[in-house]
């Protein structure tokens, strides 16, 4: 007697949804296995889709005493962009993803961080980094470009922008560095000859995020350890660092520079930024004595981290500024 026909389909169905149903449990369980013993797979992951949807690609080139690592994609005239302290290029990508429709977007890891070589004897100061950028942009041939700094890379953009206004066709300033601004228990630490960024452990990785956000990201337990070693393994070179930025003749470098700026400027700031106080904007209005035209942004509800809180409204003020002007 002849099997019935729909029988037969059901058992053929039952038999490929129990192999599908294997092969996605084998999937979560090596999910669950990389994410206990490699998360570090799972971050970089999670960073190489960031990029594909940012549509850019990362290159690398040496210019000068470094060999640098940097994102680059999208059509349109060139905006470079600059991370801040204890960041690198990828803290860009939430925003990038924004940009190249209407920019050609480089983003570099300043030396000594993210994928750019380190010498560890070297100086990592707003000045010699603006100097290590001229050897970058030469390199690659970059003339008129828009430059955009967050925080320590807004130091660097600026003084690179005084030192080398040919290079320089308009100057963006996030919630920048380099500038005096109103005592707060950031600037306080600082002044006591401590580190507030270190981070040892899983409480002083809170801690950070409540001085860096108004509203902190959430992050998977083992990435966050991830992040601690790594910090951890970096600690004698960040600290290093940030006494050379908070030195005499660099802590208040940005309005040193900024009246020699002659290209036209974008300051954006979060008014709830627990680390570079919105008070360093009257400074940095005042010092901007030759430049064409300046424009402010502020946001409210977004603390230091401004680019990863508020990437698309960042994006549209650098597009707007930049496009029409």
């Amino acid at each position: 007697m002849a099997e019935d026909p729909r029988a037969i389909v059901i058992a053929r169905v039952k038999r490929r949804l129990k192999i599908l149903g294997a092969l996605l449990g084998l999937i979560v369980l090596a999910l669950i296995v990389i994410y206990f013993a490699a998360p570090q797979w799972l971050m970089q992951a999670q960073v190489d889709w960031q990029a594909r949807r940012a549509q850019v690609s990362e290159k690398s080139v040496q210019a000068g005493d470094t060999r640098w690592s940097y994102y680059e994609g999208g059509k349109g005239p060139t905006l470079l962009l600059l991370h801040g302290y204890e960041d690198s290029k990828e803290v860009w990508l939430p925003v990038a993803q924004y940009l190249t429709p209407n920019f050609r977007v480089i983003i570099p890891d300043l030396p000594g961080w993210g994928g750019s070589s380190r010498d560890p004897d070297a100086d990592y100061d707003y000045t010699a980094q603006a100097d290590r950028l001229r050897a970058f942009v030469q390199k690659l041939n970059l003339g008129g470009i828009a430059v955009a700094g967050h925080s320590m890379g807004g130091g660097i953009a600026g003084v690179y922008a005084s030192k080398y206004p040919q290079d320089v066709g308009a100057l963006i300033l996030i919630d920048s560095a380099g500038a005096p601004f109103k005592e707060n228990a950031f600037l306080r630490e600082v002044n006591a000859g401590r580190n507030p960024f270190t981070i040892e452990n899983r409480a002083d990785f809170e801690r950070g995020q409540k001085l860096g956000f108004e509203n902190p990201p959430w992050l998977p337990p083992r990435f966050k350890d991830v992040i601690i070693a790594q910090a951890r393994d970096d600690r004698a070179f960040d600290d290093r660092v940030l006494k050379q930025l908070f030195a005499p003749d660099q802590r208040n470098v940005l309005t040193r520079a900024l009246p020699k700026v002659t290209a036209p400027t974008l300051t954006i700031w979060c008014r709830q930024d627990k680390i570079i106080d919105i008070s360093a904007l009257d400074t940095i209005r005042d010092a901007l004595t030759a430049a064409p035209k300046i424009s402010v942004t502020e946001f409210n509800g977004c603390g230091h981290m401004a680019i990863l809180e508020r990437p698309k409204e960042i994006a549209d003020a650098i597009t707007h500024f930049v496009l029409m002007p």
